[in-house]
């Protein structure tokens, strides 16, 4: 019996996605639990394991675009595998083989094909025609990884970007291949798909500067005394909670602290309506090698320092390992991205949509700054908030970042619990 392998739902918004990477190969045997394929969408990787023990029979290529409910697999479960038959094939002769008139052996009801163009024409699929037709590519020329030979989407882009290859300009006579891709033949240009990450990461940032009125205004911030704090308290939190006390945590009180001071930021515009939030789900952004991903903090007024660096370290990980749900990644209130991990000095962050604020991070830096008359030299951080001024005045945004400021320059009004 065979039990077919399908896209399962990911989230309501998502109807479509790529097999990223196959685990298991074809006619592999596999068991209940395994890790089958990994399905990339436009906010998740997620790894699809097999249902039940058997025999994997693959439909899809690595790299192919499929949509949430197609088959992509085939699993014969063990006992129907052990207990069908093994089919024999009959070795017939099959005439025009090379020039020694040597046969190989194929099934007995097989015929030699009359004509492969038409039928390779037939069968390509819309998405896979589109580029053949756009790259000017000749489908009897591209080897098929799908089902019987198929052509898949994936097969057309690899033959585009293999274009330039000395394989294959030694079989294109009908154009020179200068005028295919010029570029491509020394390798100074490949083209690759965007992976379904990316592409949505780019229709959020256009869609967030065509539909807000983004402005962002600066702070800086003196990181002396929670830098004193943290090395203070991080022998005995760490030997508490079993985890080391970070910068992050800090912002997040601060944040929450200056949300509840100035609630039109923790807000959002919905039509002609203002949905004014009163929970405070902080979203930080994590950075990953498929792009960036935003999971949430939920409560995070609620939380404990130890708590906001469990979840911030916990999704980290998970966005490292793309494992994150979908669920993790919905219903942020409030953004908080750090670009001081990777050496940013200073930046203007954009709007996560529907949200109203987004509080970007710097790099801690050491600075001379007049303090009492006198120049000292401390550890500053720029601080940056980008909102939409259509819901947050320059007055409210400013007070925003004061309030910030004031939190982690005096650490001590934060609500400390350790």
């Amino acid at each position: 019996m065979s039990v077919q392998v399908k896209i399962p739902a990911v989230g309501e918004s998502i109807s479509s996605g790529v097999v990223s990477v196959w685990h298991k190969k074809s006619g592999e045997q596999v068991k209940k639990g395994d890790p089958l394929f990994t399905l990339e969408t436009d906010k998740v990787s997620t790894e699809i394991v097999a249902e039940v023990d058997g025999v994997l029979k693959t439909k899809t290529a690595e790299g192919q675009e499929v949509k949430i409910g197609e088959v992509v697999a085939e699993i014969e479960e063990s006992s129907a595998a052990e207990a069908a038959p093994a089919k024999k094939e009959k070795s017939v002769p099959v005439a025009g083989i090379g020039d020694s008139g040597i046969s190989k052996p194929v099934a007995a009801d097989s015929k030699p094909p009359e004509s492969t163009t038409p039928a390779i024409e037939n069968a390509l699929s819309p998405a896979v025609r589109r580029i053949v037709d756009e790259e000017k590519l000749d489908p009897s020329k591209i080897s098929g990884t799908g089902k019987g030979g198929r052509v898949t989407k994936g097969d057309a882009l690899a033959a585009a970007q293999n274009r330039g290859s000395p394989a294959q300009t030694a079989t294109e006579t009908a154009e020179p291949v200068e005028a295919l891709a010029p570029a491509a033949k020394d390798g100074r240009v490949v083209r690759k798909r965007m992976s379904p990450l990316r592409r949505k990461i780019a229709q959020q940032l256009v869609m967030a500067q065509q539909t807000a009125a983004i402005l962002t205004t600066f702070n800086e911030c003196d990181m002396s005394e929670v830098q004193a704090l943290r090395a203070h308290a991080q022998e005995q939190f760490t030997k508490k909670n079993g985890l080391k006390l970070g910068f992050m945590s800090f912002f997040v009180k601060a944040t929450v602290a200056a949300l509840k001071a100035v609630p039109p930021i923790n807000g959002r515009i919905e039509g002609d309506d203002f949905i004014q939030n009163n929970f405070y789900d902080i979203g930080v952004a994590v950075g990953t090698e498929r792009g960036l991903v935003v999971p949430v903090v939920r409560d995070a007024d609620k939380k404990s320092f130890a708590d906001l660096e469990r979840d911030i370290a916990d999704y980290a990980k998970k966005a490292r390992e793309g494992k994150l749900k979908i669920e993790e990644l919905q219903g942020g209130t409030f953004t908080i991205s750090n670009g001081g991990v990777y050496g940013s000095l200073l930046s203007t962050p954009i709007l996560n949509p529907p949200q109203s604020g987004i509080l970007g991070m710097h790099k801690i830096m050491e600075r001379p700054i007049a303090v009492n008359g006198a120049v000292v030299v401390r550890p500053m951080m720029y601080l940056a908030l980008s909102y939409d001024h259509r819901v947050v005045d320059g007055k409210e945004a400013v007070t925003f970042l004061i309030k910030v400021k004031e939190g982690i320059e005096n650490p001590k009004t934060l609500p400390i619990d350790f």
